[in-house]
């Protein structure tokens, strides 16, 4: 090689005399020209293949030619010509025989031929599009660093003979160092976008697209948004479009593609198992265990979540691996830095050695540890984005695995638990991927240490081992039992997320009857058990974080006793003590992340097994109905031979079914409660399974289900539900249901915002939107559930014959109607007659009638009903009679105001505290967009979280309990400073005759001390995990009581996602997330002042240093913290719609699913999570950011550290020195925790101030108050007085009725009428005190309501309400939630409700468990359990608030005479839903505009032809003569 740079060989290729030992280091001429001109060329010639390569697959956008681009490429060729220059020159000389080596040949050419490249990759780069240049980037910085020493050394020569040549090579170089210098700088700066770039279109473009390499690399770009967040709150328009690889659009498809392959995989390998077991049985010889081995490996990796796994690694497994890398290289680093500590310490120990080796070490340390920081926050940021894709194609698949499931499906997963999955399962999926790697790299580190130590400290580094296999032992069965109570702990808050949810899904119910605290009891012992398996869990962690925390000391006191004890000529000097402490604390990082990985991968393994279970749930059959045109010309539906379940496992719930209908028939389905009707419907839907026949239907199906599903939107989206507008159309339609009465009356018109399950409208108005929204559609098959039993006789009439009869829009459309109106049934082309799941009979109204079957029998019974019930009517015709004693529900109530925020509603009231002023009709402007909103949007606090948060919490945790845990830390701290100083003298100690004296002294102190460092730790991380699991407990119960105790105004405008997002995801982040943020923020704060103190000891002169540095930390900590503050906020914020949309498509994906309407609604929820994620991307960023100028400032400190060191040289001991730096090492990590765990406390501290929020919202009246007054029983008698009552909704709107004033003796049966918007309801809801008196008082036997606790009153009155609602759990718990009741009483109120013979069917029978909203029963069952609620509580005064609209004919006859007959004794107010049922009342109050405009007996009204007449007469009754009451 020598001859190879000079032909004499006089210039060696490498002098350790030149270049090490000497107080003027350089390199020699022959390495300067060779080895530092060939490794920027080297190192772009390797890169470039790949870097080619990517561009190819990933570039695809063209940037313009800018100056930049023409300024690199100018700089560019002259570097060329520079090269090409000193070649030719080269040659020359040689010509002119001068003696040049070949080096001098070689190097210009190879050289000119990289610049070539590179120029040629600049060219290539602007093709594809890339803005900055990474490798460009590296290969300038590489070939300035590289050209420095030469120039260093051609500065301090000067030209030796002066020739011109010379003189013109020096120029060369100078020039070429110039040019260089100038390609790195313009490398810093980017290009302009791309021609055809999405981020020009993007109406707020992340800052990073158009970012230099180099402020990626270092997260500067983010420095705009930090300081913008500094100056003020930051809003949802400050955050930056999603690059179009963080889209949800582009990112579910791919999960979605490789998801369906691995499950289609595992699902074909099952089947053919199992088909070969068939043939085995026909007589095929296979061999049993195999198959039997590959069916169990394909379920189990569907089961455990290996099929999920593998689609998952398919696409993000190299983003992963490439992440991996920056990892491992960072270890590199990290490890290279003990081995820079034992040199600088060697040269503190070496008198000899020069000076500038020591700054040259110090320099070293410093640029490694950037480098490290630097790689390892790529990995960070990489793992973060990875998680967030992640993220976002998860919840995608659910929500679309949530559009395709089967009834049979949903039973097993209900939507609590869909939520936990979106919330909680997937963020234990995102934590994963930043802490896997440690589970395979923490061991390798720890080997790592181990083997360093084995060259320091020889065969004694074994002790450790023996201690590693302790700590790891011990570890393994926490872990074991931790994971156990991992799943225990999730499916108690499965449990109780769903029980929460119906809980206040039902609230209406629960204030109806009191039961808020019977079923807060439910949920509340729910969590205790929830938090009693998180406190063991957490302890279990504690022990884990203490034994992993000593593990270091454990380590370290192992070694270094056998080290001293097993040869006493052993000495521990400074550089074997402080580099192995800097090994062992190296060590500690693995150590202590190791646990938090294990932890990690073994809540992950459970979530990965929850989520995979879930997506491998039963999806609707494609082909149960076949959508075609290709059956029998003119026939519409056609079923043959049809057998249907709701699940393949389960029993077939229809059966025998064979069905034709025509083109343009009207189809009437008939039948008991329970029989079939609405499975029918389903069946045609394609809803159920088809285990057998054939089931087709030509063209779309839009379906009105019996229950109306109904979105939070505005009433048009509502109706239009995704179509075009056509204007003539969609007022025909509004016309046609009977909406423009209610449109008259709204506040925004059309326009105003429906709440969440049309919690503002009525039973009525939701089933009329839901008929417009199905008639809009103008589709050629309608199939309707009953959508005429919630309106009155006069709308039902009017809607039958404008829109669903023979003359309405429908008239030429396929409609398949199940109904309980008899009235309408001789005006349909064909009625079915369901019974026990199958078709009894088909055929016309006369055909049917003429064959005496059971719709005749039918019939028959309705009539004798009937006529046992009005003695003396007359029939003209069969016709007349049905028609006459039809469905006819007396509309629903409304305050009458048309100034009223709210559409007419029998069932709802508004909120009194609701802002915006509304206006009559449809609004023009924002004015009108004010007037119809309704509910109240998630919103973020725009300040920094206040301290009474934070004292919030400590007063949960307990004032004691903290300052208990901060006397352990001062212990701990203090004990940690003692056992490192008693190390550094121990290092000191001198050598006498070849050992130290008094090593078993220094050893005991030095173990007592390490103990109490564990000890203590353990105490603190125990005291504050006990003490978050009891502040957590405490937060959840007042959250819990708080959101019962308000008022039902609170419900109708808040969100469930809102409410649902306090309950799991912020509930979660109390329950561990802040415990574990203040455990890690007071350690390391306490460790950072051990530093500082230790530094100062050795150093004082570094106080210069330290204070300025923590200043600056100070202010970088204050400006990220406003900024990542306001984040999260606006993150959690985002993150309710999400669960308001997963949970508003649970409930109608049936309706979704039949109108076709999939694909709108999975843009929908993609827009969302992208709005989500939006907020969340800066904030991972923001973190980087924090974390990279931190450990920027820390390393300064250790720069510092090591400088003042080194200038301290022959002062300072090396014991002293190795204390120093190897504490100031520590600074790094520590300065980064202390931010990151202040941040992750403040942002999840942001939970606390949600939950708490809920706390100041307006509550109800107390529950209960001083009662003794009461006589037992109250009410004895029901007499009801209203004094001059009036209420209103609001305090600026009207009074909704007024001048009330009656009184209703006891025992008197009482029927309330009126038209829409009367006031009905109104009179319930004051009666209740569900809303509150404006005006007035009500006497109930003489007591003021107003005087008594809220519970003490309704808990006394009995209701039935319209829509059923059942709670998950037995059918006793939904009769008696308070045990009040033997099962003797039970079983009596049962038989009275018709319902002993079902409940005696069922398996478990009064433990009989009823589904989420009691899905498990049929709507007419229901209401019978309903009945029995009241008839168990027996209570003087019965309120029925249109209690049969839901069953037919023959079950609201049994309800009636139970009624009668069980309540004859009480006071019974009716809001009439059939006009017969109150015709035998006492008397009849007539409301109207809110006020009493007729108040008497049935006959007498009839008589006065007032307004009672005219209702009677739109019902049909008027020509039946009223029967006298029974009831006197």
């Amino acid at each position: 090689m020598d001859q190879f740079c000079r032909v004499d060989g006089s210039d060696p290729f490498w002098d350790w005399n030149q270049t090490w030992f000497t107080d003027r280091p350089d390199f020699t001429g022959c390495f300067q020209i060779t080895i530092l001109v060939w490794l920027p060329c080297t190192f772009l010639w390797l890169c470039s293949p790949f870097y080619c390569w990517y561009l190819q697959r990933h570039g695809n956008r063209y940037i313009r030619m800018s100056r930049l681009y023409k300024a690199k490429t100018v700089l560019g060729a002259i570097l060329i010509l520079l090269c090409v220059s000193e070649f030719f020159i080269t040659v020359w000389e040689i010509n002119q025989g001068t003696l040049r080596a070949l080096a001098f040949l070689l190097s210009p050419a190879i050289l000119a031929f990289t610049l070539v490249l590179a120029t040629f990759l600049l060219h290539y780069e602007r093709v594809k599009g890339v803005q900055s240049s990474g490798v460009l980037l590296f290969y300038w910085l590489l070939s300035l660093l590289c050209a420095v020493f030469p120039f260093r050394s051609k500065i301090q020569q000067a030209p030796p003979d002066g020739s011109v040549i010379h003189s013109f090579r020096f120029g060369m170089f100078y020039s070429y160092f110039a040019m260089v210098l100038a390609q790195l700088i313009l490398c810093c700066f980017t290009e302009p976008p791309p021609f055809f770039s999405e981020e020009r279109k993007a109406p707020n473009p992340c800052p990073e697209s158009n970012a230099s390499f180099l402020s990626k690399v270092t997260f500067w770009w983010f420095t705009g948004q930090v300081i913008k967040g500094y100056r003020r709150p930051l809003v949802a328009e400050d955050l930056w479009s999603l690059r179009k690889e963080n889209r949800s659009d582009e990112i579910v498809r791919h999960l979605e593609r490789e998801w369906k392959k691995e499950y289609a995989k595992g699902k074909q390998s099952v089947e053919t198992v199992q088909f070969s077991k068939k043939q085995r049985h026909s007589g095929a010889s296979l061999k049993q265990p195999e198959e039997t081995q590959v069916l169990m490996k394909r379920q189990g990796e569907q089961s455990n979540g290996t099929a999920l796994l593998k689609a998952l690694w398919r696409i993000y497994g190299n983003h992963f691996l490439l992440g991996t890398l920056c990892l491992v290289l960072s270890d590199v680093l990290l490890f290279s830095i003990p081995q820079i500590l034992d040199s600088l310490l060697g040269f503190m120990s070496d008198p000899e050695a020069p000076v500038w080796r020591g700054y040259f070490y110090a320099a070293l340390m410093f640029l490694f540890a950037c480098l490290q920081s630097l790689l390892v926050h790529q990995y960070m940021y990489m793992a973060c984005i990875i998680g967030m894709r992640l993220k976002t194609a998860l919840t995608g698949l659910i929500y679309r695995k949530i559009l395709v499931m089967t009834s049979g499906a949903k039973k097993t997963s209900t939507v609590g638990e869909v939520v936990n999955l979106v919330s909680v399962d997937i963020q234990k999926l995102m934590d994963l991927i930043i802490y896997f790697n440690g589970v395979w790299l923490a061991p390798l580190e720890i080997a790592l240490c181990f083997y360093f130590l084995w060259q320091y400290l020889g065969p004694s580094s074994l002790a450790g081992v023996v201690a590693i296999f302790v700590v790891f032992s011990l570890n393994g069965v926490i872990a074991k039992k931790r994971s156990k109570f991992q799943e225990e702990q999730m499916r108690c808050k499965d449990e109780r997320v769903k029980h929460t949810y119906q809980l206040l899904g039902g609230i209406k119910v629960l204030k109806f009857h009191a039961w808020e605290t019977a079923l807060m009891e439910k949920v509340l012992g729910i969590r205790q058990k929830e938090l009693k398996v998180l406190k063991k869990s957490q302890l279990l962690f504690a022990a884990s974080l203490a034994s992993f925390h000593s593990s270091a000391f454990l380590i370290s006191f192992a070694v270094f006793a056998v080290y001293m004890l097993v040869d006493r000529s052993n000495v521990l000097d400074a550089q074997k003590a402080f580099v192995s402490m800097a090994l062992v604390t190296i060590m500690k990082i693995p150590l202590s992340f190791l646990p938090f990985s294990i932890s990690t991968t073994v809540q992950a393994g459970v979530s990965l097994k929850r989520l995979s279970t879930f997506l491998s749930h039963e999806e609707l059959n494609p082909n149960n109905t076949d959508k075609s045109t290709t059956h029998s010309l003119g026939k519409q539906i056609v079923v043959e031979n049809g057998t249907f379940s709701w699940s393949k496992d389960n029993p077939p719930c229809l059966t025998r079914i064979n069905l034709t209908i025509p083109e343009g028939a009207l189809v009437a389905v008939v039948g008991h409660v329970g029989c079939g009707k609405s499975s029918l419907l389903s069946a045609l839907l394609g809803e159920l399974e088809k285990q057998e026949g054939y089931v087709a239907i030509k063209g779309s199906v839009p379906y009105v289900p019996q229950q109306a599903w109904i979105q939070n939107a505005t009433l048009k989206d509502n109706i239009l539900f995704g179509q075009e507008m056509n204007e003539s159309w969609y007022h025909r339609v509004i016309e046609a249901c009977a909406l423009l009465p209610d449109l008259e009356i709204l506040p925004a018109g059309d326009g105003t915002e429906i709440g969440e399950k049309g919690v503002n409208l009525s039973g009525g108005q939701k089933q009329r939107v839901s008929l417009a929204r199905a008639v809009c559609r103008r589709s050629a098959v309608y199939l309707l559930d009953d959508p005429l039993s919630a309106v009155d006789a006069r709308v039902g009439q009017s809607i039958f014959e404008k829109v669903i009869g023979p003359n309405g829009l429908l008239k030429h459309k396929t409609r398949v109607l199940v109904t309980h109106a008899v009235s309408v049934l001789p005006q349909a082309d064909s009625i079915i007659v369901m019974s026990n799941g199958g078709i009894s009979e088909m055929g016309s109204y006369k055909e049917l009638l003429e064959r005496g079957g059971a719709f005749a029998e039918l019939l028959r019974t309705y009539t004798n009903a009937e006529q046992s019930e009005s003695t003396g009517l007359r029939e003209k015709s069969c016709s007349v009679t049905i028609e006459t004693l039809g469905s006819s529900s007396m509309t629903e109530d409304i305050p009458a105001q048309k100034h009223s925020p709210r559409i007419p509603g029998e069932k709802t009231w508004r909120s009194a505290q609701q802002n915006g002023t509304p206006e009559l009709g449809k609004q023009e402007g924002r004015a009108a967009k004010d007037a119809g909103k309704l509910m109240e949007a998630d919103t973020a606090q725009s300040e920094r979280v206040k301290l009474a948060v934070y004292q919030e919490y400590f007063k949960k945790l307990g004032s004691f309990l903290f300052l208990y845990v901060i006397w352990l830390h001062i212990c701990q701290q203090a004990a940690s400073f003692s056992a490192s100083y008693w190390l550094s003298l121990w290092a000191d100690d001198p050598v006498v005759n070849g050992t130290q004296q008094h090593v078993d002294v220094r050893l005991g102190v030095f173990g007592l001390l390490g103990f109490i460092q564990g000890a203590t730790k353990f105490g603190s991380t125990m005291a504050i995990f006990v003490g978050g699991v009891m502040a957590s407990q405490r937060l959840h119960s007042d959250l819990l009581r708080s959101v019962l105790r308000s008022p039902m105004s609170f419900f109708e405008k808040t969100p469930s996602g809102n409410l649902l997002n306090r309950f799991s995801k912020e509930i979660d982040a109390i329950d561990t997330v802040i415990p574990n943020g203040i455990k890690s923020l007071l350690g390391f704060l306490f460790s950072l002042l051990e530093v500082y103190l230790v530094v100062l000891v050795a150093t004082p002169i570094a106080a210069v240093i330290i204070v300025p540095l923590t200043v600056m930390y100070c202010v970088i900590q204050s400006f990220y913290v406003a900024t990542s503050c306001q984040l999260r906020r606006l993150e959690s914020v985002s993150r309710s719609p999400i669960f308001s949309h997963v949970n508003e498509t649970y409930q109608g994906a049936s309706v979704i699913r039949a109108f076709g309407e999939q694909m709108r609604f999975l843009s929908q929820n993609d827009s969302k999570v992208d709005e989500n994620q939006k907020a969340y991307y800066p904030s991972v960023v923001a973190n980087r950011w924090l974390a990279v100028n931190l450990e920027f400032l820390a390393n300064v400190i250790v720069l510092f550290a090591a400088i003042l060191a080194v200038n301290g040289k022959g002062r300072l001991s090396p014991g002293v020195v190795g204390l120093s730096v190897s504490h100031a090492l520590q600074v790094t990590g520590i300065l980064s925790w202390i931010v990151r765990s202040w941040t992750d406390i403040e942002n999840n501290i942001v939970s606390v101030e949600r939950v708490k929020e809920y706390s100041e919202t307006p509550k109800e009246d107390p529950w209960i108050l001083n009662t003794n007054f009461l006589p037992e029983p109250w009410p004895s008698e029901g007499r009801v007085e209203f004094r001059n009552y009036g209420l209103r909704y609001r305090q600026d709107l009207d009074l909704a009725v007024k001048n009330i004033n009656v009184k209703i003796d006891k025992e008197e049966k009482v029927g309330i009428v009126g038209r829409t918007g009367a006031g009905k309801s109104s009179l319930t809801m004051g009666l209740f005190r569900i809303m509150e008196a404006s005006t007035g008082e009500v006497f109930i036997d003489g007591v003021n309501t107003a005087t008594l606790g809220l519970h003490d009153l309704r808990s006394r009155l009995s209701i039935i309400p319209q829509d059923p609602v059942l709670f998950c759990g037995s059918l006793r718990m939904n009769l008696d939630p308070f045990d009040n009741y033997s099962d003797k009483d039970v079983w009596r109120a049962l038989e009275l409700a018709h319902l002993k013979n079902f409940v005696s069917s069922l398996p478990d029978r009064l433990s009989y468990e009823c589904s989420e909203g009691g899905e498990n029963l049929s709507v007419g069952q229901r209401q019978l359990v309903c009945l029995a609620r009241a008839l168990l509580r027996k209570s003087k005064i019965l309120v029925l608030d249109e209690a049969t609209a839901a069953v037919d004919l023959e079950t609201d006859d049994l309800i009636q005479s139970t009624i009668r007959t069980q309540f004859e004794d009480c006071t019974v107010l009716t809001i009439a839903h059939r006009l017969n049922t109150i015709m035998d009342c006492t008397r009849v109050m007539v409301l109207d505009r809110g006020q009493i405009v007729e108040f008497d007996a049935p006959a007498k009204l009839l008589l006065q032809k007032g307004l009672f007449y005219r209702l009677a007469s739109d019902a049909g009754l008027t020509q039946l003569s009223p029967k006298t009451p029974e009831y006197q």
